[in-house]
């Protein structure tokens, strides 16, 4: 179990477009596994563009202060929650600053294609800085995973239901949703001051943040924006001294099939981890 408390201060400038601060509050240490991840609390510093483009990973998106523009798809709005499946094309992103800045929880984790978070380690701002020292960059051929729903997934947790943990007074839950053959899950937990969630899971890997309150876990008391990664089998206990709400995303395995159904898009691009629907924009951006 990893227990990760928030630091105000470990922020810092990591996009390519240079106008978002980074705070990196968990990674998966495992750049092999096709299950790896990383998630990142994104502070806006400045206006934000960002051209039409997809990726080859997932991303699960939670504003917390702020909205995001999606383009054609859309508004995802301070407190909705937003699945972007692997190779989802999603954008233009246009998004004054605001004040006060807008803060976004974006989970980033390898999809049921396989393809993980090895590509996405050659990182824009490198590929940007190269450019702007005028160094020849190559592209390269990706694959890219064809979408397996047809544009973002938003939910609005205001308009679901508390509902009870079996075995656990005190304790609520709200159940958002469960997507592709991998089972990925979405959920809220609400535990009353005073009471203990008790919980395990035989074989997803369960990321966590405390969106309000204060508890304590394995003798550590945790606040808002700690972050825990429990892996599969490890029991979970946690005591809330004071009413605690919790953000969980569950992570089962991925599982491919037995036959490569060979269901992807190649592409030429400089980053393996990013395509932009017009080439034009690569260079402006990566």
């Amino acid at each position: 179990m990893k227990i990760v408390p928030y630091d105000e201060t470990a922020y810092h400038m990591d996009h390519p477009k240079g106008t978002v601060a980074f705070n990196y509050l968990l990674f998966g240490d495992e750049p092999e596994n096709p299950s790896n991840y990383r998630y990142i609390l994104g502070r806006q510093e400045g206006d934000f563009h960002m051209p039409r483009h997809r990726h080859t990973f997932e991303q699960i998106r939670l504003p917390l202060i702020g909205d995001m523009h999606l383009g054609d798809q859309g508004v995802l709005y301070e407190g909705e929650i937003g699945y972007f499946p692997e190779g989802q094309t999603y954008g233009p992103q246009d998004d004054p600053l605001t004040d006060p800045k807008q803060l976004q929880l974006v989970l980033q984790f390898g999809g049921q294609s396989g393809l993980g978070m090895k590509a996405a380690r050659a990182k824009g701002k490198e590929i940007k800085e190269r450019l702007i020292r005028g160094e020849n960059v190559p592209t390269q051929r990706a694959r890219f995973p064809r979408p397996r729903y047809k544009g973002v997934i938003i939910a609005d947790p205001k308009n679901f239901n508390w509902l009870p943990v079996p075995d656990n007074k005190g304790v609520e839950h709200k159940f958002m949703g469960s997507f592709s053959e991998r089972g990925l899950w979405i959920e809220m937990v609400k535990i009353d001051a005073g009471a203990e969630w008790v919980s395990t899971d035989p074989k997803a890997r369960r990321l966590l943040v405390v969106l309000s309150g204060t508890a304590t876990v394995a003798d550590k008391e945790i606040g808002n924006l700690a972050a825990l990664q429990v892996d599969a089998t490890e029991d979970l206990r946690i005591t809330a001294t004071e009413d605690t709400e919790i953000y969980l995303i569950g992570l089962p395995p991925v599982e491919l099939p037995e036959v490569d159904r060979d269901n992807f898009d190649y592409a030429d691009v400089l980053g393996n981890a990013i395509q932009f629907e017009d080439p034009k924009d690569e260079r402006d951006v990566s």
